[in-house]
C-alpha cells in the first residue's frame, strides 16, 4: 500500500488552511497519527475469523482513548462518556476492542511506557468490558458515582460557571461578546461563510419555542481534534439567555460518510442523511445524548448541530502521568464501551443482550485481539515513519 496516497487521497477535498494543521500534529508521534487516519487502520486492519465472527453490534467506529470526555447531556448533568461519533456503523463489536486497544498500545508507546505495563492497562481496557456485558445492564458515569481523575474533569466541568468558559472562547466588547480567533482553536470565516450560517440560524431559530435563544452574534471556523480536520465546521455564538454572560456557544460540523464504509459486510439502515446516522447512534450509545444534539441540512449538505463541548475534558495521555494513575480510567473505558453496546442492543440487527452476554464468558478471542492489537500497533508505528519522513521532505506542505 502507498501510505502516502492513501492519506492524499482521503483528505482531498478538505480545507487547507486548517488541513495543514491536521498533517503538523500528525508528524508529532504514532498516537495522534493513529487518531488522524482512522480510514487507513481499518484499510490494514488483518481479516481474522475472531474479528469478523464476533456479534454485531453499534460501534463509535472511532474509539481511541481520546474519544471518551466529560460533557454536559441535554439535562445538564456532566457525564463521562464516548464522546465522538462521526464514524459510528452497525459491525463486529470486535473492531471498536481492536481499535481502542492499539490506541492504548500507541499511547503508552508514545509516553514511553514500558510494553508489559501497556499491555496491562489493555488487560483493564478488556476486564472492565467484559465484567459489564457478563453484568448485562447498561449504566453510566456521573459525578456522585466517579473517582480519580474522571472524577476531577467532572468537577471542573460542573464548577465552571458560564462567563468562564465564555471568557475562555471569546473576548468581551463593551456589552457583548465576539469569539476569540486565535489560529489554535477559532479561524476566521468570510463573508461568504458568515452569511450562510446566519441565514441558516435564522431560518432554524423560526422553528423553535424561544427563537431569541438562537440569535446569532458571532461565527468562526472551529479548530479541534485531529481526524476531522479540514471538515467544515463553525462554533457559532448564540445570545442564550442573554448577553453578554449568558450567551451560549454552538458547535456545527458537517457530517462525512464513516470511513468504515468501504469495509462494511453488513447492510446498514438507509439513513435520510449522514448527520442522521451520527445523532442517532450517538443518542442510541450515549446514556444521555449531549446538549442541543440534532442533525441539520443547509442545502445539499447534512451537518451535527450541538453544544460547544470544552476540548479539554477528556482524559489525555502525557509523560506525567503514571499506569497506575491511568488504570481506573482505562477500567472505566472499557465498561462504556460495554454499556453503550449493551444500550444499543437488539436495534437494527445488532445482537441482542444474551447474544453479548454469552460473548463475554468465552476467553479466548481477548487474548487473539491483544495479539492483533500489537500488529496494529507495530503497523501504525511502521506507517507514521513513512508518513513523517514523507512530512519533513515537504509532500504535505501545500
Amino acid at each position: 500500500m502507498d501510505v502516502i496516497r492513501n492519506i492524499q487521497s482521503f483528505n482531498a477535498e478538505r480545507e487547507p488552511e486548517r488541513l495543514i494543521i491536521k498533517y503538523r500534529n500528525m508528524r508529532l508521534n504514532p498516537f495522534v497519527f493513529l487518531r488522524g487516519t482512522c480510514h487507513l487502520f481499518y484499510d490494514r486492519l488483518p481479516r481474522e475469523q475472531v474479528l469478523d465472527q464476533a456479534p454485531l453490534t453499534w460501534l463509535c467506529g472511532d474509539l481511541h482513548i481520546e474519544n471518551f470526555g466529560s460533557y454536559k447531556g441535554d439535562n445538564r448533568l456532566v457525564y463521562f462518556d464516548i464522546n465522538d461519533f462521526d464514524e459510528a456503523v452497525l459491525s463486529p463489536c470486535s473492531w471498536d476492542l481492536v481499535r481502542c486497544l492499539s490506541s492504548i498500545l500507541a499511547g503508552a508507546k508514545s509516553m514511553g511506557i514500558k510494553r508489559v505495563a501497556a499491555l496491562a492497562l489493555c488487560q483493564r481496557f478488556l476486564d472492565g468490558y467484559v465484567a459489564a456485558l457478563k453484568n448485562g445492564k447498561a449504566r453510566w458515569v456521573e459525578r456522585d458515582t466517579a473517582d480519580g481523575l474522571i472524577r476531577k474533569l467532572l468537577d471542573n466541568q460542573r464548577n465552571q460557571l458560564r462567563p468562564q468558559f465564555l471568557d475562555s472562547r471569546t473576548e468581551r466588547k463593551g456589552k457583548q461578546r465576539l469569539i476569540r480567533v486565535d489560529g489554535k482553536k477559532a479561524l476566521p470565516v468570510n463573508d461568504k461563510q458568515r452569511s450562510k450560517i446566519i441565514t441558516f440560524m435564522d431560518s432554524f431559530a423560526s422553528k423553535q419555542p424561544n427563537p431569541e435563544f438562537f440569535q446569532v452574534r458571532d461565527v468562526a471556523r472551529r479548530i479541534a481534534g485531529t481526524g476531522s480536520l479540514g471538515v467544515e465546521r463553525y462554533i457559532i455564538l448564540v445570545e442564550g439567555k442573554g448577553s453578554p454572560d449568558r450567551n451560549y456557544l454552538l458547535d456545527l460540523k458537517q457530517a462525512l460518510p464513516s470511513s468504515l464504509s468501504s469495509h462494511l459486510f453488513v447492510k446498514q439502515p438507509d439513513w435520510q442523511t449522514e448527520a442522521h446516522r451520527i445523532v442517532a447512534l450517538q443518542q442510541r450509545m450515549q446514556a444521555v445524548p449531549m446538549a442541543f444534539l440534532q442533525p441539520v441540512k443547509i442545502g445539499k449538505k447534512s451537518y451535527v448541530l450541538r453544544g460547544l463541548q470544552p476540548s479539554e475534558d477528556r482524559v489525555t495521555l502525557n509523560g506525567a502521568q503514571q499506569p497506575h494513575l491511568l488504570d481506573g480510567v482505562i477500567l472505566t473505558m472499557g465498561e462504556l464501551v460495554a454499556w453503550s453496546q449493551l444500550r444499543s442492543s437488539g436495534r437494527n440487527n445488532s445482537a441482542i443482550t444474551d447474544m453479548l452476554i454469552d460473548f463475554a464468558q468465552k476467553k479466548k478471542w481477548q487474548q487473539v485481539l491483544m495479539d492483533i492489537a500489537e500488529q496494529c500497533t507495530l503497523q501504525v508505528v511502521q506507517d507514521w515513519k513513512v508518513y513523517a519522513e514523507a512530512f519533513d521532505d515537504g509532500v504535505f506542505a501545500s
